[in-house]
């Protein structure tokens, strides 16, 4: 956390600063990027044997990295880490299934919708009116969004861009399950993360051995090249496991504000990455539209922020990514 003594601010500080917002940055390109390499690397068939692939290899190493803090988890706080890896699952699905049924631009940008969704909703369980401002960045954020999925002429949005969407209200619902649930409250972040990854797995295995949800998760790693194995070690290694662990140390580090804001930056690079190395083009509408979300959801956080107090309070809920939900 950042000092909030007013002192003289030696030289060296803004070098540590400089070096402390860099991994976080990183973050943010790699989670943008995650959007491409999920695409690339999964098809209709195998969504479900790739997700269990992905969280297989990363779920053991939080598993022995926070084996002493597992064992610490009271019975209630494996019931709510656990319902919280149900919700966690549904997201995934959401996600995966989405991008691979629209661009990477598209899912990057309209999943940012999540902090436009996570205020509003808390605002209507405190029963707390928002303020004007963060109500007109959310107008501009969905009207951007309607924009975005139009591409060259006004069309029904596509069928993953409606998942995307949902994968945005199921992130909302989960965030609010975080700070509702009381049990989960004072449970060490990792071993949370771990309790709520397990579980997701646990229901990718199941839906893995029901016939018809594609082929196993064996058989479809026995078929991947360099290629598709890069993609999952990127998607495992970079933003699941990497992405934990900066988060954790950035915000020792300096203030969790300043890591949410450049965690959201995500959506920008998610953008560049389809555009730039997936070939993807917007046209006319989908460049304002993007722009729009862009700007929506910045002015929506800023709202947010500055409606929030220290402690909690309605509009201040983190929505982005907790070092869980990387797609």
């Amino acid at each position: 956390m950042t000092s909030p003594l007013a002192a003289p601010v030696p030289s060296f500080v803004p070098r540590r600063a400089w070096l402390t917002d860099l991994p976080v940055l990183l973050i943010a390109v790699v989670w943008g990027a995650s959007y491409l390499a999920a695409k690339g690397v999964t098809t209709p068939r195998t969504v479900v044997a790739v997700l269990v692939l992905r969280f297989a290899l990363v779920l053991p190493v939080l598993a022995v990295a926070g084996w002493r803090r597992l064992r610490a988890l009271t019975a209630a706080q494996w019931r709510g880490a656990g319902l919280l890896g149900l919700i966690l699952s549904g997201i995934f699905l959401l996600e995966t299934y989405g991008v691979v049924h629209t661009s990477a631009t598209n899912a990057g940008l309209i999943i940012s919708l999540t902090m436009i969704f996570t205020p509003l909703a808390e605002a209507v369980v405190t029963r707390t009116r928002p303020p004007g401002s963060f109500v007109a960045a959310a107008g501009l954020s969905v009207a951007g969004v309607v924009l975005l999925t139009q591409g060259g002429g006004f069309t029904a949005p596509s069928a993953g861009d409606l998942l995307m969407l949902l994968a945005a209200l199921a992130r909302t619902v989960h965030v609010l399950a975080m700070a509702r649930i009381r049990a989960v409250r004072t449970a060490d972040s990792l071993s949370l993360t771990t309790v709520q990854l397990g579980g997701a797995v646990a229901v990718f295995t199941v839906l893995a051995s029901v016939p018809g949800t594609g082929p196993s998760p064996w058989s479809v790693a026995a078929g991947f090249g360099a290629g598709d194995w890069a993609a999952l070690l990127f998607l495992s290694v970079f933003c699941t496991l990497a992405a934990f662990f900066v988060q954790m140390w950035a915000v020792r580090r300096t203030s969790p504000s300043r890591v949410s804001l450049l965690l959201g930056t995500e959506p920008l690079w998610a953008a560049a990455t389809g555009i730039a190395l997936g070939g993807e083009h917007l046209g006319a509408p989908g460049v304002l539209g993007a722009g729009l979300v862009l700007a929506g959801t910045t002015w929506g956080r800023r709202a947010a922020d500055r409606r929030s107090s220290p402690g909690a309070g309605p509009l201040g809920t983190r929505s982005g990514r907790d070092g869980l939900d990387a797609a």
